[in-house]
């Protein structure tokens, strides 16, 4: 009896001890998402309105503008950069980024994976270690991004997928990330980085784009496309770490609810076997002295 009540403590102990991580934890990932929150909050309205102006002034291709980075090809070569953290305890973040990637792959482009002509940038090291188990084409030279997550940094992904879809070595670029909401909610989105996409009016036909350009308008799209493109990448990077940070605060306040859960249940066993050791010891005092009173 000592035994087993020697053990609950120690499972008692052990628990509370990691309740005390849990909410370290959830404190530390609560002050990280204040701060990704605040910068993916202030990002957002800009790069939505400039991924809306590159959108429509590329969907009227009319007076011989240079627009190589929307043009539509025959897909046979996929890109697909994989936005996910670096670490884990962030509950099922990274296997739902990761799910949705392997999603797009095998419903959309099957033919091109079969062939070989898949190929993954992964950003954050979680979905690096993944697709390189996997056997994927996978380029490493981004996978660290998240130690040092500057505009710099993020747009050297941005102007080697540029490069490389203007060379013809992909044809087609897609974005697979999760979408900041809320600390407890984050939405799982694939977004389509390159070719740039049109806006499509209500008949179906390409949108003309309403603005006037000053200076003229080819030199004026050729330095916004490579700017406005880096801008996006950027906004899906910040999306992705609040996203990681919310997650990840979540998961480590359900923990600790948890460990609460388990303390209350183990804390009842506890008495319960020290109340029957208790008794025990009456019962067998009681029966002694009845022994010698005999």
């Amino acid at each position: 009896m000592a035994g087993a009540l020697k053990e609950v403590r120690n499972r008692i102990k052990s628990i509370q001890s990691t309740q005390q991580i849990t909410k370290a934890m959830k404190m530390v990932s609560a002050a990280k998402l204040r701060r990704a929150q605040d910068a993916i909050v202030q990002m957002r309205p800009y790069a939505r309105k400039l991924q809306g102006m590159l959108s429509n002034i590329v969907s009227n291709t009319e007076g011989g503008v240079d627009t190589n980075l929307a043009v539509e090809r025959a897909v046979e070569k996929l890109l697909v950069i994989v936005i996910s953290s670096d670490r884990g305890l962030c509950g099922a973040y990274n296997a739902n980024v990761i799910k949705m990637a392997r999603n797009i792959i095998n419903s959309n482009y099957p033919e091109q994976y079969r062939k070989g002509n898949v190929f993954v940038w992964p950003i954050g090291k979680k979905a690096y270690e993944y697709f390189i188990k996997m056997k994927y084409n996978v380029n490493p030279a981004f996978k660290d991004i998240f130690q040092n997550l500057t505009f710099e940094n993020v747009q050297r992904v941005a102007q080697a997928a540029m490069e490389g879809f203007a060379s013809k070595e992909f044809d087609t670029v897609e974005l697979v990330y999760s979408e900041f909401r809320n600390a407890a909610t984050q939405r799982f989105v694939t977004e389509r980085f390159l070719p740039i996409p049109k806006v499509e009016s209500k008949d179906g036909k390409a949108a003309r784009a309403d603005f006037i350009f000053e200076p003229e308008r080819e030199s004026l799209i050729a330095e916004m496309m490579p700017k406005i493109l880096n801008t996006q990448m950027f906004k899906a990077v910040l999306d992705a770490k609040a996203s990681e940070e919310g997650a990840r605060m979540t998961a480590m306040d359900k923990a600790s609810e948890n460990a609460n859960e388990l303390l209350k249940s183990l804390r009842i066993s506890y008495n319960r076997a020290r109340q029957a050791a208790i008794t025990t010891e009456l019962t067998e005092i009681v029966s002694g002295a009845a022994a010698l009173n005999a």
